[in-house]
């Protein structure tokens, strides 16, 4: 699915600039961002977002789970919008460029296509995704899973952060519980742009990640009995020493990761009442399994569990359980196929890839033609406050979403775009 041109350009440079604005939204001292979702920075980006799209006369709508979407009218008003779109909100330590990328490259490709008066055959959407880290409040991607239909409405509503506040709770604070129903907001088809947040396309010198789809994803809790007792006075061989197992358990789970060429992290663990002099009577673990088959996660969760029935942790429990899961996932062929023509007819170089990172794009892939463009970000780093993109990769990776687009939604007058380009 290729776009007969006429060659419209982004621009770069205003793209750039509305980064380095909306990067103000929640500003740290160490030039990162944190805006966590449904917090006041975030109420503060979502009214900029609404009111940038209104000003261009889009139709703003917003679902239950505040999930953003400005609509462009298109030719065929009975057509299904393609849409664009990605994220707001950060990590706690969140940089400039993950997940609003996607959302102001949408914008600027809005803005180019209105200053040159062109209009598309089908209608164009921008989306705002509410809660994609997941950083506040648990399962990451709630809301466009909600909006798939993977999730719950009721359940992601009763979501508490660490303050015991519900999402419902937040959402009426900051003004964004909408009237749209979850999941009336139907697509054509969407493509996500977002930095890489791994150094692939960095070392291999490449200017675009096509994304072919993404890493399967298991979450655990974990929890290692023990007994606390005196570091002095209880011999090495009668201690029950939790951390201890943990310690085998998280070696145990490296190596069977390496073994599959898959993923295994464990994010956190804390010793419960720990103390220097104390031996630790109880260990809490978080546990991330990813790989790109489910063959792969099925060996990874099988060792966990014959490792939680081995009788040599009789006196120190392994006990786990399943909180998230999200099978791979693979994009549609068509849009991958259309993102990659797009970079080849820019003579961008590019190269397939699977992204290790879960996406709103990820659960949309469920209810409509989905695919993802990467670009590189400096030495892979995101979920940092020193994550740092280019202004030449962002503005290829707007360029591509804004051809790929295109070639999707159609051009109404293509000789009058011609004559603007």
């Amino acid at each position: 699915m290729t776009f007969s041109k006429p060659n419209l350009s982004i621009n770069g440079d205003r793209l750039w600039s509305t980064i380095m604005e909306t990067a103000a939204f929640g500003a740290t001292d160490d030039g990162g961002v944190r805006r966590l979702a449904l917090s006041e920075e975030d109420r503060l980006v979502r009214d900029w977002f609404v009111a940038r799209c209104d000003e261009m006369g889009c139709t703003i709508k917003i679902d239950a789970l505040g999930n953003i979407f400005a609509l462009r009218a298109g030719e065929d008003a009975h057509a299904l919008p393609v849409a664009m779109g990605s994220h707001l909100d950060t990590q706690p330590t969140g940089g400039k460029f993950d997940g609003i990328l996607g959302v102001l490259a949408g914008l600027e490709v809005f803005r180019t296509l209105d200053e040159r008066s062109i209009r598309t055959k089908k209608p164009l959407a921008l989306v705002n995704w509410t809660n994609e880290e997941g950083a506040r409040f648990a399962p990451a991607m709630m809301a466009s899973g909600v909006h798939a239909g993977a999730l719950t409405l009721d359940e992601i509503y009763a979501s508490r952060d660490e303050q015991g506040i519900t999402v419902r709770e937040a959402l009426e604070t900051i003004g964004y519980v909408g009237n749209e129903e979850m999941g009336t907001t139907q697509f054509d088809a969407m493509f996500e742009l977002h930095i890489e947040q791994g150094p692939v396309l960095e070392a291999e010198g490449k200017a675009i990640g096509v994304v072919t789809g993404v890493q399967g994803m298991r979450w655990f809790r974990i929890e290692i009995g023990g007994q606390a007792s005196h570091a002095g006075t209880t011999p090495m061989a009668l201690r029950r020493d939790a951390l201890a197992t943990a310690a085998e358990l998280m070696l145990a789970m490296r190596q069977v990761a390496l073994d599959n060429e898959a993923l295994a992290t464990f994010g956190t663990i804390s010793v419960e009442n720990g103390s220097q002099n104390v031996v630790p009577g109880k260990v809490n673990l978080t546990l991330d399994l990813r790989a790109p088959r489910e063959e792969q996660l099925d060996a990874m969760e099988a060792v966990l569990d014959a490792l939680a029935a081995d009788q040599r942790y009789a006196s120190t429990p392994i006990r786990h359980a399943i909180i998230w899961r999200k099978a791979p996932v693979v994009f549609d062929a068509d849009c991958v196929e259309a993102v990659a023509n797009s970079a080849e007819a820019r003579g961008l170089t590019w190269q397939h890839i699977v992204s290790g990172a879960g996406h709103d794009a990820a659960y949309v892939a469920g209810v409509a033609p989905t695919s993802m463009i990467f670009v590189p970000c400096l030495d892979g780093l995101s979920h940092n406050p020193a994550e740092s993109a280019t202004v030449q990769d962002c503005a290829n990776g707007a360029q591509v979403l804004l051809d790929a687009v295109l070639g999707r939604a159609g051009i109404v007058d293509p000789e009058v775009a011609a004559a603007a380009s």
